[in-house]
């Protein structure tokens, strides 16, 4: 009995050893790190986002704001990391299994952060226009009239 755990316990330990390796490599290899920071730049370490980046750039908000200013929550510090590690995993899955629509395209909650962002950037604008209603999914986005203002006019 004791052999078997000594066999098991060894076994385990190069197993999780090479999840370890694999993961820290792979975090490595995609440069990781970089989605930690605040630059643009990051984003287009995905071959798949170079259009989108290459569009900011040209967008009349490149100046004012970054992909984290409209693609991730503003109001804590836990939810901002929550939806950066949310959307890195999906966007790792998609694009290790080539799981993804083309051209990309947002998700519903992550459609929702960019108009809260949009609203709170612009409160003084969208206040008085917004003040007898309330913010519900019936609502055209801002993006729905403005959507060449994140990037750049459509191709």
């Amino acid at each position: 009995m004791h052999a078997f755990m000594g066999k098991t316990a060894l076994i385990l330990a190069i197993v999780l050893g090479a999840m370890i390796g694999m993961g820290t490599f792979t975090f490595d290899y995609a440069k990781g790190t970089a989605y930690l920071s605040n630059d643009p730049a990051a984003c287009a370490n995905c071959h798949v986002m170079q259009q989108y980046f290459d569009s900011w750039q040209k967008a009349s908000h490149h100046t004012v704001a970054v992909c984290n200013d409209c693609h991730l929550p503003h109001d804590n510090f836990f939810n901002k990391y929550l939806a950066k590690a949310d959307n890195g995993f999906r966007h790792s899955w998609a694009n290790t299994f080539q799981d993804f629509h083309e051209p990309i395209q947002i998700i519903g909650r992550n459609s929702h952060i960019l108009q809260k962002n949009c609203l709170n950037c612009h409160e003084g604008i969208t206040h008085n226009m917004l003040a007898s209603s309330t913010i519900d999914a019936d609502m055209n986005s801002c993006v729905h009239c403005h959507a060449d203002v994140g990037h750049g006019p459509p191709k």
